[in-house]
């Protein structure tokens, strides 16, 4: 019987050190903007206002082994009578990954790491905007993987189209 560890989480593959490894290093508020441009009219309106949230994701390699995720969320609510409250918030968080296969880098970055950020951006913005006088904004959870998929999804109807389509990349 051979005489091996069965604690190893390599299952005698190799050494630790060579295993994927992602840790969060740190979250913050890169940028927050918070405009109340109707104030105080806009406490006396009684129609109820369209909400618009808008997002993005943005990926920039920090160094070899660490990436800044940037989540972007735009919120605002409108009226006939005019704009009620505008939020814009960036926030961030900085990843470590070591030894993270090539495949798997764009769905981390693009899937996990943001759904990691977004309760915390949520809160933020609900915070942010009961601070501006208004009932909390809570944003719906938002599916990163399907959207992900769906980019792929058009990405290669593209490529058999013109030849051109990729998979989402990240910088």
């Amino acid at each position: 019987m051979a005489d091996q560890d069965s604690s190893s989480p390599t299952n005698g593959n190799g050494d630790v050190a060579d295993l994927p490894q992602v840790a969060g290093l740190a979250q913050y508020i890169k940028d927050l903007s918070v405009e109340n441009p109707s104030a105080p009219a806009v406490y006396q309106w009684q129609e109820q206002p369209q909400l618009d949230v808008q997002f993005n994701i943005n990926v920039n390699k920090v160094s070899d082994e660490v990436h800044e995720v940037v989540l972007k969320i735009d919120a605002s609510a409108r009226s006939q009578s005019g704009v009620h409250f505008v939020v814009d918030l960036s926030y961030a968080g900085l990843f470590a990954l070591r030894n993270v296969p090539e495949e798997a880098l764009a769905p981390f970055m693009l899937v996990e790491a943001p759904r990691l950020l977004f309760p915390f951006a949520r809160q933020i913005i609900a915070s942010s905007v009961q601070d501006a006088g208004f009932p909390p904004l809570m944003l719906d959870p938002i599916d990163f993987a399907g959207i992900y998929q769906a980019q792929i999804q058009a990405a290669q109807q593209g490529q058999s189209a013109d030849g051109q389509g990729a998979e989402p990349s990240i910088q």
